[in-house]
């Protein structure tokens, strides 16, 4: 149901959802107040809420006093936090761990502490990171969806392209990753030092040229053993990897299992993602072999559009938290 403001009504009911995080991203955008905001999702049955990188500086002080009385939690924070005023500088995409330019490298982990100093004063428990990309022309990723929305996935000009665009990214992707896992030992370093309880998510990413794929991940993970570090998955960006053929899901994710820690969980419908499971999903089977993933997660973030409409988001959560509970009970017995 949406209002006559246009923004989502809230439900009648929720049933409590403790365990599980909801983003801001899906409501950002409809408040002025940082406090209206998060009462909005509160309103859906969360308790624990994710804070992303379109939230301001003074919608996060306007939080802040309800984290203070307990009325709120917040799990994580979505680096960079909060919102810079110059997004073309300072979003999520700029300032990467593996920038070619040194001084800019230092610029990003300084901001990446910077957000970790924010996340500590919130409570939160982990900064989400967009890591870095391969140093490849974008033109790729956009290519690509182009030719599979037309419906040409399996001709022989798509394979073509995507065997040059992997060999291009394998050959710098390599270098990308070790140059993140550099930044991110400095980064844990003072993380260390500030002594902030905080751990740092890899997320997987939604364009074809962006790092890291569940495998990058692990290697990256792997070689700053005991640094603050886990992966991250966003399961509608791995789906739209996979469809695009970047990667498999079911032959990649057994193998990061282990390292997985938080999860920004959404669905796909072709390409396009953040539309909740089972309700707007194109593949239910396929989004379910995130499950084990998703049980074993310390932290469990729905990441959704403002379109996904309260009774979408109480339906999808009915079904996936069934599933999983499901799922943990089977793994006891």
């Amino acid at each position: 149901m949406i209002l006559g403001n246009g923004h989502p009504s809230p439900l009648s009911a929720p049933i409590p959802k403790d365990g599980w995080s909801f983003s801001t991203s899906w409501n950002v955008k409809q408040h002025e107040s940082g406090a209206d905001m998060v009462r909005h999702i509160k309103s859906l049955g969360f308790c624990d809420i994710e804070l992303n990188y379109q939230v301001t500086r003074t919608m996060a002080d306007d939080i802040y006093p309800l984290v203070y009385r307990n009325e709120i939690r917040i799990s994580s924070v979505h680096h960079v936090f909060p919102k810079a005023e110059d997004m073309t500088q300072y979003g999520p995409d700029a300032y990467m761990l593996n920038h070619p330019d040194m001084e800019m490298r230092l610029h990003g982990e300084q901001l990446l502490v910077e957000s970790a100093v924010q996340a500590e004063r919130f409570g939160a428990e982990a900064v989400v990171l967009h890591p870095g990309e391969a140093i490849i022309e974008h033109r790729y990723d956009a290519e690509l969806k182009r030719m599979y929305k037309e419906g040409l996935r399996h001709s022989a000009a798509y394979e073509s392209l995507l065997t040059e665009l992997k060999e291009r990214r394998s050959e710098d992707g390599a270098i990308r990753c070790r140059m993140i896992a550099e930044s991110l030992e400095r980064v844990s370093e003072e993380i260390t030092r500030r002594g902030l309880n905080v751990w740092i998510g890899l997320e997987t990413r939604a364009r074809i040229h962006q790092l890291p794929t569940l495998s990058e991940a692990v290697s990256i993970i792997n070689s700053i053993k005991g640094a603050p570090v886990h992966l991250w998955i966003d399961t509608g960006h791995a789906i739209m990897m996979e469809r695009l053929g970047l990667y498999s899901i079911t032959e990649e994710l057994p193998s990061a299992l282990p390292y997985v820690k938080g999860m920004h969980i959404h669905d796909t419908a072709g390409l396009v993602d953040h539309w909740c499971p089972y309700v707007h999903s194109d593949d239910t089977a396929g989004f379910e072999r995130f499950l084990p993933a998703i049980e074993q997660a310390d932290l469990r973030v729905y990441e959704y559009k403002p379109v996904c409409e309260p009774e979408a988001i109480e339906e999808s959560h009915r079904l996936l938290s069934s599933r999983v509970s499901h799922l943990k009970g089977a793994i006891r017995e």
